[in-house]
């Protein structure tokens, strides 16, 4: 391999597609921020908005089901039995993650009968 430009391990080909990449992806969040900014929002693109985030969470969540699982399984549903209970977001964060926590290590064994 010819010596190069070499930043951080990197070569000078994967240094300018990262930058660009970055550019492209901040061109287009400045472009929709600016779209939305100047257009008033139709019905339909404020429903659709108003869904995105439960969209991305699912999508981002359904891989982790999907391979975590019985652990990954047992901390969804306390999760949702949490927030049915007492609508608290942090609360069934914890929830989870400890349901997930012990019977990955294992002492939900020691502590059930």
């Amino acid at each position: 391999m010819a010596p190069g430009l070499n930043l951080w391990g990197f070569e000078m080909p994967a240094l300018v597609a990262i930058g660009a990449m970055a550019l492209v992806t901040w061109w287009l969040r400045l472009f929709g921020y600016l779209v939305l900014a100047r257009l008033p929002p139709t019905p339909f693109v404020r429903a659709f908005l108003s869904h995105l985030p439960g969209a991305l969470f699912t999508a981002f969540l359904a891989p982790v089901l999907a391979t975590g699982g019985w652990p990954a399984l047992a901390g969804s549903v306390a999760v949702g039995a949490v927030m049915l209970a007492w609508r608290s977001l942090p609360m069934a964060m914890a929830a989870g993650v400890a349901v997930v926590w012990l019977l990955q290590a294992g002492l939900a064994r020691a502590v059930l009968p």
